[in-house]
């Protein structure tokens, strides 16, 4: 059973020791993240190239997987419906595969128009809240998101060399902070 999901307070205050007795190497899987990312922002359009290959291996299977679900189908009906989802994931994971900066373009329009819908919504909710919520900084977080999305749209189809690795690369640095500073936190006291 894993201690962390545990319910009992002994066991989870277990886990903690065990944590505080390694929180070198949780530092050390922070400060690994961290150059990392630093890489990845080094040569952001390698990290693209690489993050798009990452997508399309994962496509590849989940696509395994679905076959795998096909075959445990009790009707014809299901069967040929989870195998044609099969199909789908095999094929676009090949074609992600086989041309990655055709699939980077089409991802990175496809964040960009994301990332102007979820700015909108977080708008039209901020302004539905209730009187004494803090709608204002969900107003502005909707509205950096769209001018997020407006700027990876603009540059289009240009931006799709450099988005998704500069999206990477960030997300490894603050993924490498916040591992190095927990583990930090876990020290024991001296």
């Amino acid at each position: 059973m894993n201690p962390i999901m545990s319910n009992s307070p002994l066991e989870v205050i277990s886990a903690i020791h065990t944590l505080r007795k390694n929180w070198g190497w949780v530092v050390a899987l922070g400060v690994f993240f961290i150059v990392a990312g630093c890489i990845a922002l080094g040569s952001v359009i390698l990290s693209t190239v690489v993050t798009v290959y990452y997508i399309g291996f994962l496509m590849l299977v989940a696509g395994v997987f679905e076959l795998v679900a096909a075959f445990q189908m009790k009707t014809w009906s299901r069967f040929f419906l989870w195998l044609l989802l099969a199909a789908l994931y095999a094929v676009a994971g090949v074609l992600t595969i086989s041309n990655p900066l055709l699939a980077a373009s089409v991802l990175t329009l496809w964040l960009g128009a994301a990332l102007i819908a979820t700015g909108i919504m977080r708008i039209v909710v901020a302004f539905q809240l209730q009187e004494g919520a803090p709608w204002g900084w969900l107003a502005f977080s909707g509205v950096i998101t769209i001018l997020l999305g407006g700027v990876i749209l603009f540059q289009w189809p240009v931006s799709s060399l450099y988005v998704l690795g500069v999206f990477l690369g960030v997300d490894l640095v603050f993924a490498g902070v916040s591992w190095t500073m927990f583990g930090l936190a876990l020290r024991e006291p001296v």
